[in-house]
């Protein structure tokens, strides 16, 4: 039998409480790798007890040594760094590379928030009146906890604790049940660290988890990266019971393509923008807009790049586009394909007869591409989350912009162009939260903001940069005056 993972609470590896549990499959292989128990509102107690029990001494450590916490903690992910890297592939199914860069990413933020000496300062001003003087200072609040998704296992979470922890919080962090395993040996490496008992804890576990933290008196925020639909259930939840919350949803991000644009790059940006990760990610681009008379070469280029990518297992050399994380996903993917044609797209390319020889239960989807889809169209208004880019025309940059617009999603957002007047209007008026330009996928740094806005985005703080020094401490003003 495969191992059951535990929790981690209070500074020990325990057994959960659980009576059902999860079979975690390899999406590429089908080979088992574990078993994940679906905690509940037990386990959930016990570790918000651990993190607030441990709060009081933990908020007392000067910023200084707690950012020096963080500095083992990123020595050792960089030296356990294609470990874990594999151990990504192994259980979200994505490339060796593109593990590799995903991680990479997430041990931005711990670097990051070693400067929380810094930018965790507050402000002060003399003389506001007359021998009255004024300042603020930052404080943590006490106990935050994270709710993080599958397509990204090792890096997500990091966008979180990292911070909450270098500002004095303590944190409970329940990864996504389909893809723990990354965040398990992260967690071993924060307990080598010597990071205090009770500081970080993390709950396996399913929806009944995620409501007990959302409903949780003892927790004062909630950080979420998921489906919109969750995502409005989770503010909603989190709100009515009185928390900060930063919820992040779906997307459905446009790459617009204008005809000065040099069309051989954006095709390619624009295939790994839509195909990276198997199309599971929330930068993905899947509408692909092709501008005045740059439609038919960008066409023809995504159908050629398409169809030279290599399907398969992300552990070898070679392959450029994994399975998607699961069989049910895998039937989800599908059924937005069969809804395109029933309503009368144009498949273009199709990718479901995909087959890898070597391991017929892997949950493999191949590059898919349709044109002639109307927004109102299912697989034009919805996100896929999967291997599917569709191919759209727009007569003018208006054009372009207006279709943009018209989704109700607005995370990310790119414009492929040589004029410098275009780019200008375009990031002027898009109403996209991220925006590149001649680049294909729109992803922040760790020191700046990460989130959408409408559809994609519910909250006030976006994930990492400033707004997370922001989210995770309350600014507490002082005045004074000594006579």
């Amino acid at each position: 039998m495969e191992p059951t993972l535990r929790n981690f609470i209070g500074g020990q590896w325990v057994t959960s409480s659980a009576t059902d549990w999860l079979d975690q499959p390899n999406p590429a292989t089908g080979k088992p790798l574990g078993r994940v128990p679906l905690s509940g509102q037990r386990d959930v107690d016990d570790a918000v007890s651990a993190a607030r029990e441990a709060f009081g001494k933990w908020r007392e450590v000067p910023p200084v040594q707690r950012a020096r916490y963080l500095f083992k903690l990123k020595h050792l992910l960089d030296l356990h760094f294609e470990e874990i890297a594999r151990i990504v592939t192994e259980e979200n199914g994505k490339t060796l590379d593109e593990s590799r860069g995903s991680l990479r990413r997430g041990i931005e933020n711990v670097e990051h928030a070693c400067g929380i000496p810094t930018m965790m300062m507050g402000d002060t001003l003399e003389d506001v009146s007359s021998g009255i003087d004024c300042e603020f200072v930052r404080q943590p609040i006490g106990v935050f906890a994270a709710i993080t998704p599958y397509n990204f296992p090792a890096m997500v979470p990091l966008w979180f604790y990292p911070y909450a922890i270098a500002t004095g919080n303590t944190f409970v962090l329940k990864p996504s049940e389909q893809v723990p395993r990354s965040q398990v040996r992260i967690f071993e490496l924060m307990q080598e660290a010597g990071i205090p008992p009770g500081v970080v804890n993390l709950v396996h576990g399913g929806k009944d988890a995620v409501n007990a933290l959302l409903r949780h008196p003892g927790i004062a925020g909630i950080s979420f990266v998921g489906s919109s639909n969750v995502a409005r259930h989770v503010y909603r939840t989190a709100a009515e019971h009185g928390k900060r919350v930063q919820a992040l949803g779906g997307a459905k991000n446009h790459i617009v393509v204008m005809p000065d644009a040099d069309i051989d790059r954006a095709v390619n940006v624009a295939s790994e923008s839509v195909f990276g990760c198997a199309g599971q990610r929330c930068l993905a681009g899947s509408v692909i807009v092709g501008t005045g008379n740059s439609y038919d070469r960008l066409r023809d280029g995504l159908l050629g790049a398409a169809t030279g990518l290599r399907v398969g297992y992300g552990m070898e050399d070679g392959v450029t586009m994994g399975p998607v994380v699961s069989r049910a996903h895998r039937e989800r993917v599908l059924d937005y394909i069969e809804s395109g044609v029933s309503e009368g797209a144009e498949l273009a390319l199709d990718g479901r007869g995909v087959a890898v020889k070597e391991y017929p239960g892997g949950n493999f989807i191949g590059p898919t591409i349709f044109e002639s889809v109307d927004q109102e169209m299912k697989i034009g208004r919805e996100e896929i989350f999967g291997p599917v880019a569709t191919v759209a025309r727009a007569e003018s940059l208006d054009d372009a912009i207006l279709t943009v617009q018209k989704s109700e999603y607005a995370n990310a957002v790119s414009i492929f162009t040589t004029s410098g007047r275009s780019a200008r209007e375009f990031r002027y008026r898009v109403g996209v939260s991220m925006i590149g330009v001649n680049i294909g996928v729109a992803a922040p740094m760790a020191f700046f903001p990460f989130g959408g806005t409408k559809g994609s985005f519910f909250g006030d703080l976006k994930a990492h940069g400033k707004d997370a020094v922001e989210f995770y401490t309350d600014k507490k003003v002082v005045i004074s005056r000594w006579t």
